[in-house]
């Protein structure tokens, strides 16, 4: 089957995200209304959420009908082009609710089946509107921020490390990370949690971090953003795998990654972490 070029869906990603960070930095002025909860009562979703992930969706569907769509917040949707926009409307949605400009509209584009393992994403856009920020990639175009070529930071030793991280929603597994991060925070420079998985993978890719690691992401959390910091130089994938998964993801320069791994797989064999509830 033939797609189009990742620079032609590149385009289509970066140009409605663009109008959907519009429509939710719009909706943040107005004030933000918490539609439900999800799966704790710290897990919210706004009505900004849904409206963003609804406008972005028709946007799509007038475009490119016969894809696929994965989102957040509604219903997987099969294509019949082998191509699926995987959608995170609103990335750092808590950050949201309280006006803490680090959100973000994420957008990509992938080639197979919808799983992180697996997919080969072919275009991402990243786009926090509160700061005017748009970090974009297209495969094997690099990773931009705005007209500014993006490389991750190299030749950093773990011990200067700036890494960031985030936190589940669940209590005993905040708990079990937090655990994690004080076993590692004595081995790097520092240690961020900035809220938006989405804005942390453009941070290592524009060198605003070092490092970062995350557990029990979703996969509309990070497919654009795991694209534009491996376009900028980055490894990207988890404990002995080269695929981001369900699981785990890691990003960093390669061997800055290469010394980090086995380092958090220490740390895990020391803090198992707690049995989530299916």
């Amino acid at each position: 089957m033939t797609y189009p070029a990742p620079t032609e869906l590149l385009d289509l990603a970066r140009t409605i995200a663009l109008t959907a960070g519009a429509l939710a930095h719009r909706r943040r002025a107005e004030g933000v209304e918490i539609a439900a909860s999800k799966s704790s009562p710290e897990d919210i979703v706004t009505a900004a959420d849904r409206e963003v992930e609804r406008h972005i969706r028709a946007l799509l569907a007038d475009a490119r009908p016969n894809d696929g769509f994965y989102g957040e917040e509604s219903d997987t949707t099969d294509g019949t082009t082998g191509l699926t926009w995987v959608v995170d409307p609103i990335d750092g949605t808590v950050n949201y609710l309280y006006g803490i400009p680090f959100y973000a509209v994420s957008i990509a584009v992938v080639q197979g089946d919808p799983d992180p393992a697996s997919w080969n994403t072919l275009a991402g856009a990243v786009v926090n509107p509160a700061l005017g920020e748009v970090f974009t990639a297209s495969e094997g175009s690099g990773a931009w921020l705005g007209d500014q070529r993006l490389h991750v930071n190299q030749d950093v030793p773990l011990s200067l490390a700036l890494a960031g991280t985030g936190f589940g929603y669940e209590a005993a597994w905040r708990v079990w990370q937090a655990n994690v991060v004080g076993g590692l925070i004595g081995q790097v420079r520092d240690i961020r949690r900035i809220g938006s998985a989405a804005l942390d993978l453009c941070s290592v890719a524009c060198g605003r971090l070092d490092l970062y690691f995350e557990c029990g992401l979703n996969p509309w959390d990070h497919a654009a953003g795991a694209l534009i910091v491996r376009e900028a130089g980055a490894r990207v994938g988890a404990l002995q795998a080269d695929a981001e998964g369900r699981d785990l993801l890691i990003a960093a320069a390669p061997r800055l990654y290469g010394q980090f791994e086995p380092v958090l797989a220490e740390l895990f064999d020391r803090f198992p972490a707690p049995v989530q509830e299916a």
